[in-house]
């Protein structure tokens, strides 16, 4: 038996990988990328490899740093999916492939494969590739597949081409995944509760199979009694909903006396939303305590999870309402707030039971805590870029926003002369590119103008009146100060050139919060303990860590989300690998502390 059989057929060890010879190795890795053994080769300058995440990274690096024609012939490799067995598979291939289900289609769902398959090759001039054991690795039903087909018809081809290849590399991880014997026990559970939670949304969305659950619904509610549940379950030592509905579950350190880290994340969703996002950061520590409990084991110091009940702003309009009440800064002027049907939050809070008199009493005293942790998908596409399934988040963007509106002159399209305007949309072209010009001047500064109307506008008129909103974020709130006095002034400019009456209106403006430097650097060693590199990067949303700022020091870990790292919405994903790799680094994180 050679070294390298021994290493497929025994107990994975990434020791024993880097003990062999670079030609052992690279018969090892054959297979892992679909007829491309350069990848492996390219890899081996990483050598030797810290984990088999490294590893992973490592070959999907070789990937990123290739040429696009070697690219493009790595994605022509992989086959046509079939929905029948077909020849020159290869034997990774052909156990994808059934394992979906695919060669179980019905009769319409081949022919609607075959159809979809031969208008893909015609568009982009490569196969449709996917990862046909999805995120979770247990597999896509034929009409999962399908499905995703139609949506990827309709994306530009460097965007697909881009897609091809972070399949590809998850098609990867679940044959390294299964040649190494190693699977994200720990990531797949975590899923499976995302699942087990989506189980309720707000009527006029369940019933099209969305995701929308607001504060105080019945939905919200139901959430907020299996999280309950669920953390029991795990083995917390104290668990209940407090007054003003965020679930708290709290797991004693071995010493009473031991201070208290505080994590946690949101369970309200935004309308039509996705999965992930703010239940991750409350699940990962739940499964944390979960191991600990199995293990019989108590950390160094207590562990806070608090499941806010509220960060969107979708039923009301104040939002961060659940954190505020943690740092003491909610404002008793909210309940007086109603929703579309009218019903107050007061009303509200006592309908499901809760005693806004006791709100006041959630503040928490800093003294008590080592500082507050989250974790989060990323909800951007930079660690899907890069292929890395964590990041160190060094700030929470600051932001400002404000509602502009420019006056000018509606006057007849056809009788007007050029010279003689008064245009508004004209005047905001002219300025709107100067806006992005602006904010990419700056290193993650971002400006959005999201919003845009022409009130009563019509074909033949010029446009006197042109309303807009203007978003702008950066890391430190100097940055941020600095792109929105530029880019207001040249507003000014521009309209007192042309004659145009302005309004302006700032609706938002939230301090930027940095990353604690101890806390950072404990996210950053429990990655690096992880064998994977390093990426530090800003989150330009927010998030109740921005809250908890006020009162305690404060750092973020994300987690990479799928589909070019979507969020707010239904295709926000990752995957149980990624979950896996969150939960090890938070273990990590609390075991530091033991140091």
């Amino acid at each position: 038996m050679s070294n390298t059989s021994a290493i497929t057929n025994a107990a994975f060890s990434i020791d024993s990988l880097n003990q062999l010879s670079d030609q052992a190795l690279l018969e090892w890795l054959d297979g892992i990328y679909e007829h491309s053994p350069w990848v492996g080769q390219a890899a081996l300058k990483h050598k030797p490899f810290r984990s088999l995440a490294h590893l992973k990274w490592a070959l999907s690096d070789s990937v990123t740093q290739a040429g696009h024609e070697q690219q493009l012939a790595l994605i022509q490799a992989h086959p046509v999916l079939a929905a029948k067995p077909a020849s020159g598979l290869t034997a990774e291939s052909q156990t994808e492939q059934r394992l979906a289900g695919l060669w179980q289609s019905t009769p319409e769902q081949a022919a609607q494969l075959q159809s979809l398959n031969q208008e893909y090759l015609q568009n982009f001039g490569w196969p449709f590739i996917i990862a046909v054991r999805g995120p979770r690795g247990m597999g896509l039903t034929p009409d999962a597949i399908l499905n995703e087909l139609k949506r990827r018809l309709r994306h530009n081809a460097a965007v697909e081409f881009q897609e091809c290849l972070r399949q590809i590399h998850r098609i990867a991880e679940t044959r390294l995944n299964e040649k190494c014997q190693v699977q994200p026990v720990l990531g797949a559970e975590v899923w499976d509760w995302h699942e087990w939670l989506a189980q309720y949304s707000d009527p006029g969305f369940i019933e099209h199979g969305q995701l929308s659950v607001s504060y105080l619904t019945p939905a919200h509610l139901a959430c907020a009694r299996t999280l309950v549940l669920g953390m029991q379950a795990c083995g917390f030592d104290e668990v209940y909903i407090d007054a003003v509905g965020n679930v708290v579950g709290k797991y004693h350190a071995a010493n009473p006396d031991a201070p208290w880290l505080l994590t946690g994340s949101h369970y309200d969703t935004v309308r039509n939303g996705g999965k992930y996002d703010g239940r991750l950061g409350i699940f990962v520590p739940m499964a944390c305590v979960r191991e600990w409990v199995r293990a019989g084991k108590r950390p160094a110091v207590g562990l806070e999870v608090v499941a806010f009940a509220e960060e969107e702003g979708q039923r009301y309009k104040a939002t961060f309402l659940a954190s505020s009440a943690l740092t003491g800064s909610f404002n008793a002027d909210w309940l007086s707030q109603v929703d579309h049907e009218g019903i107050s939050m007061q009303q509200a809070m006592q309908s499901a039971g809760l005693d806004s008199q006791a709100i006041g009493g959630l503040k928490r005293k800093s003294t008590d805590y080592l500082g507050f942790v989250e974790v989060h998908i990323e909800q951007g596409p930079v660690l899907h870029g890069l292929n890395l399934p964590l990041g160190i988040v060094t700030s929470i963007n600051g932001s400002v926003r404000y509602l502009i509106e420019i006056t000018g002159t509606a006057s007849h399209a056809g009788t007007s002369p050029m010279n003689q305007r008064q245009d508004a949309v004209a005047g905001f072209a002219q300025w709107a590119v100067y806006v992005e010009e602006r904010a990419r001047q700056d290193a993650d500064s971002v400006a959005t103008i999201g919003m845009l109307q022409v009130p009563q506008g019509s074909i033949n008129v010029v446009p006197g009146l042109c309303q807009f909103s203007l978003d702008m974020r950066a890391p430190t709130d100097t940055q941020r100060d600095a792109l929105a006095k530029d880019i207001l002034q040249r507003l000014q400019q521009v309209c007192h050139q042309r004659g145009l009456g302005l309004k302006t209106e700032e609706t938002v403006r939230a301090s930027a919060a940095p990353s604690d430097a101890q806390l950072q650097q404990r996210w950053e060693s429990a990655v690096k303990q992880l064998g994977l590199p390093l990426h530090r990067l800003p989150s330009g949303a927010g998030h109740d860590a921005m809250k908890l700022h006020d009162i305690l020091p404060q750092a973020m870990l994300f987690v990479r989300g799928e589909n070019q790292g979507i969020s707010h919405n239904p295709l926000e994903c990752t995957t149980a690998d990624d979950m896996q790799l969150a939960i090890q680094a938070f273990l990590l994180l609390v075991d530091s502390y033991s140091a």
